[in-house]
């Protein structure tokens, strides 16, 4: 597997960092022996793609070219016109693969039957541009339920992207998330959580450098390089929380991965209180750094 930097995971540099865009994330990406990077287009201006000309998108471009790196890009929603602008954008990047997941409102089943009709409308024309669109289980849905979505599809252009943390907040264990997608996954992000006791008790996910967390890190990337995914992402998600929002996943509360750990906390190691801006940026820095050593000492991935 190739593996690749997702910009989210300096998600504070541009937002705090004076003058951090793009081409800083680039350099950072390269430096660090990466072979490709995952940018967040998710919003206006192309958020962490950091503009939207075509000049400024030849530049990027040029960049990436220039450095030796591979790129693929992340959005989110599954509408047919929305995802033939994104597609349009992947092809002047060389991008061949568009993370995406769904934003239908509804019941569970009412989003799959939503999402399934978006994508198979959409596949045509993401295949006639080379790209593959892939669907993330992002905080919404649960192993199977990627899979039964990409299977409905039926077409080569789609298929999953699988995040190793966010099927905790379905309540589901990331082992048995990965078993059930297993076969259409194309890509991953990599991190790492911990629960932490969330306003009134109730079990919270918290983001922690990667190594540092309770996520099987080691299993699932030997499952993901068995099956021949293509590319897994370094996703660095500092002080990242949001809440178990159901239990239909399958597992319980406390047990397991979703074992609940009690203050007080390292700053870096348990992010849970808010930090000033120039502190996040500082601690969001050492934990990807942290996270990277970690991931070459376990010989997981594959850095230059």
């Amino acid at each position: 597997m190739k593996t690749y930097l997702q910009s989210y995971s300096l998600l504070h540099h541009y937002a705090h960092a004076p003058g951090y865009d793009v081409f800083a994330f680039l350099e950072r990406a390269a430096a660090a022996g990466y072979a490709g990077v995952s940018i967040n287009v998710n919003g206006p201006g192309y958020r962490q793609l950091s503009g939207t000309s075509a000049g400024h998108l030849a530049r990027v471009r040029d960049a990436l070219d220039r450095l030796g790196l591979a790129c693929d890009l992340e959005t989110s929603g599954t509408a047919p016109a929305h995802l033939d602008e994104l597609t349009a954008l992947c092809e002047r990047l060389g991008a061949p693969r568009l993370r995406t997941y769904l934003r239908h409102e509804g019941t569970v089943e009412e989003q799959i039957a939503r999402t399934t009709a978006d994508l198979r409308a959409a596949a045509p024309a993401c295949a006639a541009r080379g790209v593959t669109v892939l669907l993330e289980n992002h905080e919404d849905l649960t192993g199977a339920e990627v899979a039964r979505i990409v299977s409905g599809v039926g077409h080569d252009a789609v298929g999953a992207l699988y995040d190793y943390g966010n099927s905790m907040m379905v309540g589901e264990d990331p082992a048995v998330a990965l078993d059930a997608v297993l076969p259409h996954v194309r890509s991953a992000h990599l991190k790492d959580h911990v629960c932490v006791a969330g306003p009134g008790g109730a079990p919270w996910v918290l983001g922690v450098p990667i190594g540092t967390g309770v996520l099987p890190i080691a299993e699932l990337t030997g499952a993901l390089a068995a099956a021949r995914c293509e590319v897994v992402i370094v996703s660095n998600v500092f002080a990242y929380r949001a809440p178990v929002r159901s239990w239909r996943g399958g597992s319980d509360a406390g047990e397991g991965v979703f074992r609940v750990e009690q203050p007080p906390f390292d700053p870096l190691r348990r992010p849970w209180d808010p930090q000033p801006s120039e502190l996040r940026v500082q601690l969001e820095a050492d934990s990807l750094a942290l996270g990277e050593r970690w991931l070459r000492a376990a010989g997981l991935v594959d850095l230059r």
